[in-house]
């Protein structure tokens, strides 16, 4: 038996613990949750926040080392420009990245990723890092024959997956996604992952071919003459195991249609505003019920994995766009990042909150030279104030896989470097 204790738990499914402590079982699980002074100090965190760890819904780890790329342009041609420098990338280089990137999800307090990945090297660096995640295997293409490369990635990670890595399939998108390919991944009885309705260059493609999108023709399939979220909806292929990212421009009607399949929705606000896609109707969606939670999106538009900077930009986006400041409070906010999370993806009885059974996936987070010093509300604190420089320890099932200071994924990082070196022009 192992004793955390800290100045504050916040369990999230409960109200913050001053002078708390968690117990962990030499199972990894949570066995005790509550006053120090009934579950024992252990090791003492002072000046700390003991949270769940951050369940990142949606993620890229293969494109930690993007950032910047595009700059300034409209989606279209900003996913041109990352499509034609990923493919300056052998296997190798993309393996380092995506060290790197579960290194820095490690570091900013996430222990449970929802990763998209184009080459399977995301589950490699989950299975080194102990990162919890669902790894969906990206796909492109008009038909089932595009799930040729699915398998063949699949046969590379095989021997990695396990009951804490578990495998999904992520057809990419509509406009790159035929609705053949989309059916043949449901009939895979996989989680599922895509990204519907993130940007009006996207909706103009798929109504009717024209917008920046027109000329990246040879990259997509035909034009539907619908978007994403009605066409997927009317072929069936809606459901609760499928996570759609961004959801930014969305109607009532389509913000119904998720609702009636309870699709989970990914929001990225950070992604969204630097791409200029906008910022999706987050209130809208969690009033229709929707399983909402807030993820990172990758570096190549986030632009980095901390989730502190995702979960202050998404209250603040919030509030500005309902021009109300209780629009989303700090409490609602990391329940998105955290339980959220989890049930977005499915996981909510094992992770996404501190509670007795669960997995002892958790994040110590220091504000002892915080502005917020001594703490009035722990969870005000961490929202507005935390940051992964901030984070000491993060433990996934118990196990300590970040500490402050630590000197791993050395090696990873400069081989990351020269592959991002390589994409530059």
């Amino acid at each position: 038996m192992r004793i955390l204790s800290a100045d504050w738990v916040v369990p999230v499914a409960g109200p913050p613990l001053r002078d708390g402590a968690v117990a962990i079982g030499d199972d990894g699980r949570i066995a005790a949750v509550g006053a120090a002074a009934d579950v024992g100090k252990g090791e003492r965190f002072a000046g700390c926040v003991i949270l769940p760890g951050f369940v990142n819904a949606h993620s890229h780890l293969e494109y930690a080392v993007y950032g910047g790329f595009g700059d300034g342009l409209s989606f279209g041609p900003w996913v041109g420009t990352h499509v034609a420098r990923k493919q300056l990338l052998g296997v190798e280089e993309m393996d380092a990245i995506a060290r790197v990137g579960a290194a820095d999800c490690l570091a900013s307090g996430i222990t449970t990723v929802g990763d998209a990945s184009f080459s399977g090297s995301a589950a490699l660096a989950c299975a080194e890092s102990g990162l919890r995640a669902i790894v969906y295997l990206e796909v492109f293409g008009a038909d089932a024959s595009a799930l040729d490369r699915f398998h063949e990635q699949r046969g590379r990670i095989e021997h990695v997956l396990s009951d804490r890595l578990r495998l999904g399939v992520s057809p990419h998108a509509p406009y790159t996604c035929g609705l053949d390919l989309y059916r043949a991944c449901a009939t895979l009885g996989l989680p599922v992952a895509t990204h519907l309705n993130e940007s009006d260059d996207e909706l103009a493609y798929l109504r009717d071919g024209s917008g920046p999108w027109s000329s990246f023709r040879d990259w997509l399939v035909a034009p539907p003459g619908e978007t994403g979220v009605r066409l997927l909806a009317a072929a069936g292929l809606l459901g609760p195991h499928v996570v759609a990212a961004h959801c930014v421009r969305v109607d009532d009607d389509e913000v119904a249609l998720l609702a009636e399949h309870d699709v989970a929705v990914a929001h990225c606000p950070r992604s969204n505003a630097q791409l200029g896609c906008g910022t999706a109707p987050l209130a809208q969606l969690r009033a229709a019920g929707l399983r909402t939670a807030i993820a990172t999106d990758s570096p190549a538009s986030a632009p980095s994995f901390d989730m502190f900077d995702e979960l202050r930009f998404a209250l603040l986006a919030a509030r500005a766009r309902e021009r109300d400041p209780v629009a989303l409070s700090a409490a609602e906010s990391l329940e998105l990042a955290t339980l959220g999370g989890a049930r977005a993806l499915g996981l909510a009885g094992d992770v996404g909150s501190l509670e007795p059974g669960k997995w002892a996936d958790l994040v110590v987070l220091s504000l002892e030279d915080s502005p917020f010093a001594p703490l009035e509300d722990p969870v005000i604190a961490t929202i507005l104030g935390g940051s992964g420089t901030r984070v000491t320890a993060t433990l996934i099932a118990g196990d300590e896989r970040y500490r402050k200071g630590s000197t791993q994924w050395r090696d990873s990082r400069r081989a990351a470097r020269r592959a991002r070196a390589r994409m530059l022009p």
